[in-house]
């Protein structure tokens, strides 16, 4: 009966199942073995992700490096910034003003580079400004950056008579116009004098200045302070040589400038135009400040939101 039907059945599909079992074991065991392959290469696997890592490290400092070039280039060539410290340019600039000035209007020099290295003298692509523009410039003694208008140029004769300005040999048109008021600074008085000091309509102090309006030979006109008499409104007539310009502050009481000797933090003198840094453009932020950088709130509530974007 072990040769019957259901023998050769039973016996048949078990030799089958076996053969079937050992066909199947044999890519498992196989399997095992590529596993156990992979496990011992599993470190030089690895190289690769620390590849990659160094790679995006690498291109992380390469991004730095491209953006301090265009920085530099940026500065050296375009636009630099500028925050008045001061009030020799008011009424037109007030102190915590930020500007940017244009390099390209009156070509490039020395005073043009970020750092102010001294690579000779001479402009490249060199212009002269008009009269009445404001200009960014290195003080000729000390190198630091000063801000004025250009009144003189190569060749003119500038000088002062009772508070006016004659430019060869004719006045400058000025006239009274409305006076300039302005809050004052925390902690801070009329610089000018407590005699300029009034209460405005919401309880604070604030500054008032008397405002005229000049108007140069070319047309531009510009408004600036005079508070009275001082010896600076009287000067001998300058004659301004070649490559020079006789520069001076719309707040004409107020600014140490061309009808002052060259001497370190105080006159300008007459200024090289080698000293140029670029022409003053627009206001990019001004604050009145009263910010202070514990009190973020203070950032924006100390923002004279209404001079930003205003040209010069």
């Amino acid at each position: 009966m072990d040769r019957g039907p259901f023998g050769r059945g039973r016996g048949g599909p078990a030799g089958f199942a076996q053969d079937s079992v050992n066909t199947v074991n044999t890519p498992r065991t196989r399997a095992g073995a590529m596993n156990d392959t992979v496990s011992e290469n599993a470190a030089p696997a690895a190289e690769p992700k620390a590849g990659k890592k160094k790679k995006e490290e690498g291109s992380f400092l390469w991004f730095l490096v491209k953006l301090v070039l265009v920085v530099l280039v940026f500065r050296t060539f375009v636009f630099t910034s500028f925050v008045i410290p001061s009030e020799s340019m008011m009424p037109r600039l007030l102190e915590g003003d930020y500007l940017f000035a244009a390099k390209w209007p009156y070509g490039y020099s020395r005073a043009s580079l970020p750092l102010d290295i001294n690579i000779g003298s001479g402009r490249l692509f060199g212009h002269l400004p008009k009269r009445g523009d404001v200009v960014i410039f290195k003080h000729p003694v000390d190198r630091v950056d000063y801000i004025k208008r250009v009144i003189g140029l190569p060749g003119d004769t500038v000088q002062m008579v009772a508070g006016q300005i004659v430019l060869n040999g004719k006045p400058v048109p000025k006239h009274r116009i409305d006076d300039f008021v302005l809050p004052q600074r925390p902690n801070e008085g009329c610089k000018a004098g407590v005699q300029f000091t009034v209460k405005l309509e919401d309880g604070r102090f604030g500054c008032r200045y008397p405002r005229y309006h000049e108007t140069l030979p070319n047309g531009v006109g510009y408004d600036v302070l005079d508070l009275g008499f001082r010896p600076q409104d009287v000067t001998p007539p300058v004659i301004v040589p070649e490559g020079r310009l006789f520069l001076m502050g719309d707040n004409r009481d107020n600014s140490m400038d061309s009808r002052f000797p060259p001497v370190a933090d105080q006159g300008v003198g007459l200024v090289s135009v080698d000293n140029l840094v670029g022409r003053a453009s627009f206001m990019f932020f001004s604050t009145d400040g009263t910010a202070s950088w514990i009190k973020p709130w203070t950032w924006f509530t100390a923002a004279r939101w209404n001079r930003i974007g205003r040209s010069i």
